[in-house]
């Protein structure tokens, strides 16, 4: 993103999820702060009040597929039919694939009718070998102007988010930067 303006991007994937979304939603309405969700279908139809909150709380969302597809193990036929299963439960022109890859000819498709969403900090957070510490560090020491910062919504990342997070929207306040949302 604009690497002029102290502007940065928090960013959430593979919710909602009931025992960690809401917990996040509470931090980012504690600092004032709207994030972009990269949300699964599968788990929008499974947690529909949980999303609707994210909606309702005017964060920014994004497709980002109905079952967590890799994109490259996939043929590119059904990848895109899981993309337009996830936008009969999301109304979005943002996606972001799964694991950040995808081949030459979804991407083809794919960037006509998407605004694709990549990043440039990984929180690691879903890794069990990184250590809360280390998730936290890894963002404080990547984040940037016009960074685009990934945490996950979900429960293998919960231990390392719960730390890492509150932490950090208070270093990048501390640091003067401001959070934005995609549109």
């Amino acid at each position: 993103m604009d690497k002029t303006d102290k502007k940065i991007y928090l960013t959430f994937d593979d919710g909602p999820v009931p025992d960690i979304t809401p917990w996040v939603l509470d931090i980012l309405k504690q600092h004032n702060i709207k994030a972009t969700f990269f949300c699964v279908g599968e788990n929008i139809q499974k947690n529909t009040a949980v999303y609707q909150r994210i909606v309702d709380e005017n964060h920014a969302i994004g497709n980002h597929t109905f079952n967590h597809l890799k994109g490259w193990n996939t043929h590119s036929k059904n990848y895109i039919q899981n993309i337009e299963k996830c936008a009969n439960y999301v109304s979005t022109n943002l996606f972001r694939p799964p694991y950040g890859k995808l081949k030459k000819s979804q991407f083809a498709i794919l960037n006509s009718k998407f605004k694709i969403i990549m990043w440039d900090v990984l929180s690691g957070d879903f890794d069990k070998k990184t250590s809360p510490e280390k998730c936290l560090k890894n963002v404080i020491d990547n984040v940037r102007n016009g960074s685009v910062i990934v945490f996950h919504d979900s429960i293998k990342a919960q231990k390392n988010m719960e730390y890492a997070l509150p932490r950090f929207i208070e270093y990048a306040k501390e640091k003067g930067f401001e959070f934005d949302i995609f549109n």
